[in-house]
């Protein structure tokens, strides 16, 4: 939906084991640029400059950091928001390859039993390596055919004072690092940024009001009424229709000369 008119823009059913994130090309279709066939995507835009991952030691935001401040952000036209079904790896490679400004929230990295998480780490992508809390450092390897990264810290686990903290496993801490390590990474520094979480915050609850439209009523879209996933489709999609009717009832829609206005203020 748009957030400024609060109208719905594009609907999409899924089957019930699809995550939210799958759907966002679909949802977005008419506001991306075409996908390039021949583009891998595990790599960087073309264009794009690579930028270091944020050192988790240092607790202030990279500068310019803030909502709408990434680079080339004057020239943005579309500004996406979503909570952390969309805040993918795959998915915020597609916002950045269409230089779409991000405001998807991307969650937390956390570790069993509560020891160091991912974010513990300083992943350096340029030089390859990976230092852990202790200080020790390791490579990074190739981990398969999707682009991902290992970085195993083994027998430096052996005897550190932090080990605890850190690994239950006889082998030593092993870090992955995805293909999209570098996109999650830049996400989550900038949301750690007040001015994001103000803007996030002021946009995000018009979404789920509209969801809430949508289902409060006994023909609402909480449950499907007929069977199959193209015959549900079109029906939510009417769904919306309709409740994008009673949204331009209250904007003031008035026709003039063929042409119709309403006011989003």
């Amino acid at each position: 939906m748009d957030p400024d008119s609060e109208l719905i823009t594009a609907t999409m059913v899924t089957a019930g084991n699809v995550g939210d994130g799958a759907a966002a090309a679909g949802l977005l279709a008419d506001d991306l640029p075409d996908p390039d066939p021949d583009a891998d995507p595990a790599e960087p835009a073309a264009d794009a400059e690579p930028e270091p991952v944020a050192d988790p030691a240092d607790p202030e935001p990279t500068a310019g950091a803030g909502a709408g401040s990434a680079p080339g952000a004057g020239d943005l036209a579309l500004i996406v928001y979503g909570d952390g079904a969309y805040g993918a790896g795959t998915v915020l490679d597609m916002f950045k390859r269409a230089r779409a400004d991000i405001m998807c929230k991307v969650q937390a990295a956390v570790a069993v039993g509560g020891r160091y998480s991912k974010d513990a780490f300083a992943i350096d992508l340029a030089n390859q390596t990976v230092t852990c809390p202790a200080g020790h450092v390791a490579a990074m390897r190739r981990a398969g055919a999707d682009g991902g990264q290992t970085a195993r810290f083994a027998d430096a686990c052996t005897g550190c004072p932090l080990a605890d903290r850190c690994t239950a496993a006889k082998t030593g801490r092993t870090i992955y690092i995805g293909p999209y390590e570098q996109q999650l990474a830049r996400a989550r520094t900038r949301q750690a940024d007040p001015a994001w979480k103000a803007d996030y915050a002021a946009t995000r609850p018009k979404v789920e009001r509209k969801i809430g439209h949508l289902m409060h009523r006994k023909h609402g879209g909480r449950r499907a009424r007929m069977r199959g996933q193209t015959k549900v489709d079109a029906d939510f999609n009417l769904l919306g229709a309709a409740s994008n009717l009673a949204r331009l009832a209250v904007l003031g829609l008035t026709g003039s000369a063929g042409a119709w206005a309403a006011n989003p203020a």
